[in-house]
């Protein structure tokens, strides 16, 4: 591993796609949102992805310059399409959107089709719970799950994230893949050569196994059996079919280099001052959290957390002594920097 200060990195990967043709402010939240995944302690959805989206930027598959059009507008609910532009850009006008018709109507719910990947979902919900929302935002992914009883990928990860505001603690953020792990986490523990826990992973036979590049060949098991396939195709339904975007099939995903994204997304905002006082609900929050945190800890636990609590705590333990990066992870920035013709400080 090797230290690296978020700020280089945040800057080096801004540097990249503003190479690429991305805008500046576009270039550096695609870069925040990966410096941010590392930040909380998830370098599945950091750094190592920079140029898996480079890559597309590069083939066409995904569009610099982003727009959103409107192609449908209820009040309440809106209906955008991505025109194939960066999913970042993208998740952040759709939550962007929800919160301004969450204001305006107490509720506010924006699908997007032909999107591209986003990273981390809680990245976009976090900004609801700042702006005194109920947040929820999920995407459907390309096919990485058997549907239950199979053994052939038909289904994505699919992931799903909500947050709300939670009074002097941490928002409560969840992220969550409907399978029982995010793929980039296969890709992580491939990059730093260390195998992978049975229960995440079966290869293309349909056999259970601890080998990262055998699961990615092969399929992630979805999240607690059948209920995470039927989670996974409701986010299907939500984010691919009812936008008009791909489902199943039609998904791409930010691992290959060409082919059109086709994802979709659904987010969703909860202006919670609109039903009762804000600082009623956090502090009925934080009385939750109370009552959470006085359960006996189950043996060998030494503290109950809520959700987003530890990624919280890395954040801080991060900022203060910087990021650790795997040598693959690294060696693949600095080749990626050379092509460009970029220096790479890190």
């Amino acid at each position: 591993m090797e230290r690296v200060r978020p700020d280089a990195l945040a800057g080096f990967i801004t540097a990249v796609y503003r190479r690429l043709g991305l805008p500046q402010d576009d270039a550096a939240l695609v870069a925040d949102s990966l410096v941010q995944a590392e930040l909380w302690g998830h370098p599945s959805h950091g750094a190592l992805r920079t140029f898996w989206y480079a890559a597309r930027l590069q083939s066409g598959a995904m569009t610099p310059v982003t727009r959103a059009e409107p192609m449908a507008d209820a009040g309440a609910l809106v209906l955008l399409d991505g025109g194939d532009g960066v999913g970042q850009v993208l998740a952040r006008t759709a939550m962007d959107t929800a919160i301004a018709r969450a204001r305006a109507h107490g509720i506010g719910a924006v699908s997007v089709r032909n999107a591209g990947h986003f990273g981390m979902a809680m990245y976009f919900t976090r900004a609801a719970a700042q702006a005194g929302c109920i947040g929820m935002l999920c995407a459907n992914a390309s096919p990485a799950m058997a549907p239950w009883g199979g053994r052939d990928k038909r289904l994505g990860t699919n992931p799903w994230s909500w947050a709300a505001p939670a009074g002097r603690h941490p928002p409560f953020l969840l992220d969550m893949a409907m399978t029982a792990v995010a793929r980039g986490k296969l890709y992580a523990a491939q990059a730093r050569g260390a195998p992978i826990p049975e229960g995440w992973a079966m290869d293309a036979e349909g056999r259970i196994t601890t080998d990262p590049a055998a699961g990615i060949a092969g399929t992630i098991l979805p999240l607690a059996g059948h209920k995470g396939y039927g989670l996974a195709m409701m986010v299907d339904t939500l984010a691919g079919v009812l936008s008009g975007s791909g489902f199943g099939l039609g998904v791409t995903g930010p691992y290959v280099p060409e082919g059109r994204s086709g994802a979709g997304f659904f987010a969703m905002a909860i202006d919670i001052a609109q039903l009762r006082p804000l600082a009623a609900f956090e502090a009925d929050m934080e009385a939750l959290v109370a009552q959470l945190k006085s359960a006996r800890p189950a043996p060998g636990v030494t503290e109950i957390l809520t959700p987003g609590e530890p990624e919280a705590r890395a954040e801080s333990r991060h900022r203060a002594d910087g990021l650790d990066l795997p040598p693959a992870t690294l060696d693949a920035l600095r080749r990626g920097a050379a092509d460009l013709g970029l220096d790479c400080p890190l």
